[in-house]
């Protein structure tokens, strides 16, 4: 099994990429996840019985909203190192203020994108809101790599 992924990969260089993309885009989530969790039990520990439990009790708003903030820029930073060390071939570009402010924006597009679909989806259309959010993570992960390989790590034509 380990060669024919190796020879697959060999063979078809993107399917590599794409797959490494999948296990950084995994972690920066975790880690997103983990940022909003640990916000949600700092700022408000008194409707936490244990950490567990920020799953099941319901928080206020602005911790929501601040967890989510915070857990998206950590995200973000952790998912731009290791894509940066690797998922792409580097580019020049890719390792500098602007290919990082260019990642983060393009990360934005694709936030925003994600919120709008999860608005129309679920609140227009009333699908179930699991049912949109794993279409559009979907969608928004296709989009990340697209635009990011294309926009960001394209390779220089010499």
């Amino acid at each position: 099994m380990k060669k024919f992924i190796t020879d697959l990969f060999t063979k078809y260089p993107f399917l590599g990429e794409f797959a490494r993309f999948l296990i950084v885009g995994g972690i920066a989530t975790l880690v997103d996840m983990l940022v909003m969790a640990l916000v949600q039990y700092i700022l408000e520990p008194a409707l936490y019985t244990d950490f567990l439990s920020i799953f099941t009790a319901k928080g206020t708003g602005y911790v929501y909203i601040l967890g989510t903030a915070l857990g998206f820029t950590v995200g973000l930073l952790v998912n731009y190192a290791l894509s940066v060390l690797f998922v792409f071939e580097q580019t020049d570009k890719g390792k500098t203020a602007y290919g990082f402010v260019v990642f983060a924006l393009l990360s934005l597009i694709g936030l925003g994108l994600h919120v709008l679909g999860m608005y129309v989806g679920n609140t227009l259309w009333g699908i179930n809101a699991w049912i949109v959010k794993i279409l559009m993570t979907g969608l928004v992960l296709i989009y990340n790599f697209v635009s990011k390989k294309l926009i960001l790590f394209k390779k220089s034509e010499k």
